[in-house]
């Protein structure tokens, strides 16, 4: 039976889920109260959602920004400002959240999954270039836990065929390549305000872009599609409200005044853990792009099955008794592998889009996938967030050595 660290009594370790883990102060309560004062809750007629679309656009150096309800919508305004027909084909990653796959099928576009470096189960320029055909509208990349894809190869195949690139950057605030933050390299960068990430304001996202048309485009399908302003206002296509409330826009500014301090301590933090790992056997840490800066929504190594009886679920169930919590897997599958991709559950029993899919596009047998299967099979995802301390990761680094040591000794 696993017992706890030898000499080192339990620690609670911040929570992103209540206020342990997070940066919440009386900046976000004034703004809350500058918002109620004014009576006006609604961002078509308030201020702070546009002082934070103003302030972020700034902050990353993109042209435009809009905010919207969720990081989903995020992703559905950034496909659907592509105004894609019917059977149109996006490529994008298997590892990655149900709500960035979902909009794709709601625009009647066919979702078609790149293979992932098994390493830092990103995609890559060639899994990408190995999913294109002749019907690929469009290429999302996800900048997975915060660390970026290698973009100067893919930016350089999406300027080749001609394709719009959307970055999923949900987990990667601060995350930079070359000195250039992610979400300006494609076409429309993607983010999410929801309760674990690097900021917050409880569910909301936001897009950037430096194309004049796209932005128009986006603005007008987070307002029902109802131009604003307009001499002659008309509802010009089929749209939805995606709109931010004044509410959430306000706690949303307060946290992106503390955006670069919650990222300066996660990325002091997860060095200080890569060191004090760096001599464990058989845990691999993140492994970052030479010229990029991984920010560090969730810190995942990888563990040696050959090396520890059971990989990364046996290490979880051992962790759990130092209360250190971690994620197996990270996802449980791929996503094509659950059931509204497999059993076509779309629109009633119509199976659209996936009826009008080409044969070769719905291929989602997982033995195409090897390094979805062996990046899945290795990966144990560990929680990091702007709370935690020194004494946090010398704790966490502690329990990992002290259940690397006894799942070693089981396996001898």
């Amino acid at each position: 039976m696993h017992t706890m660290i030898p000499g080192i009594q339990s620690l609670a370790l911040p929570n992103d889920q209540d206020a342990s883990g997070r940066s919440f102060g009386p900046e976000e309560r004034e703004a809350l109260d500058q918002v109620l004062a004014s009576g006006t809750l609604t961002s078509t007629k308030g201020t702070f959602v546009t002082r934070l679309e103003k302030d972020f656009a700034r902050r990353i150096g993109a042209k435009h920004a809009f905010a919207c309800a969720s990081g989903s919508a995020a992703i559905h305004v950034a496909i659907a400002a592509l105004d894609l027909e019917p059977g149109d084909e996006v490529v994008t990653t298997p590892i990655t959240d149900m709500g960035a796959l979902s909009p794709i099928l709601y625009q009647a576009a066919i979702p078609v999954f790149a293979d992932v470096d098994p390493l830092t189960c990103n995609v890559t320029a060639g899994t990408i270039a190995a999913a294109l055909s002749e019907r690929t509208r469009a290429i999302i990349v996800t900048h997975l836990f915060g660390n970026p894809c290698e973009m100067e190869a893919i930016v350089a195949l999406a300027q080749e065929r001609g394709i719009p690139l959307i970055e999923d950057c949900a987990q990667a605030y601060g995350t930079t390549y070359a000195r250039r933050h992610v979400g300006t390299f494609g076409t429309i960068g993607c983010f999410s305000l929801q309760q674990g990430k690097h900021i917050t304001c409880g569910e909301g996202g936001i897009v950037v872009t430096d194309d004049d048309q796209v932005a128009r485009r986006m603005y007008l399908f987070i307002n029902k599609a109802w131009g604003y302003g307009d001499a002659n206002p008309d509802h010009y296509f089929l749209a939805l409200n995606y709109r931010l409330s004044e509410l959430q826009g306000a706690v949303a500014y307060a946290q992106l005044q503390k955006l670069d301090r919650n990222v300066a301590v996660r990325r002091e933090r997860a060095a200080e853990l890569t060191e004090r790992l760096r001599l464990v056997p058989g845990i691999g840490t993140p492994i970052v792009p030479a010229p990029g800066v991984h920010t560090y929504w969730k810190y995942a190594i990888r563990i040696d099955d050959k090396v520890y009886p059971g990989g990364p679920p046996a290490f979880a169930k051992l962790l759990r008794d130092s209360n250190v919590t971690s994620a197996p897997r990270y996802i449980q599958k791929p996503s094509f592998m659950c059931e509204v991709f497999q059993k076509r559950r779309t629109f009633g029993k119509s199976e659209f889009p996936f009826s009008i899919a080409r044969p070769e596009a719905v291929d989602y047998r997982i033995e195409r996938f090897p390094g979805t299967i062996e990046g899945l099979a290795h990966v144990l995802v560990l929680p990091i967030n702007e709370r935690y301390t020194q004494e946090h990761v010398r704790y966490v680094a502690d329990a990992i050595a002290s259940t690397a040591q006894e799942l070693a000794v089981q396996g001898g």
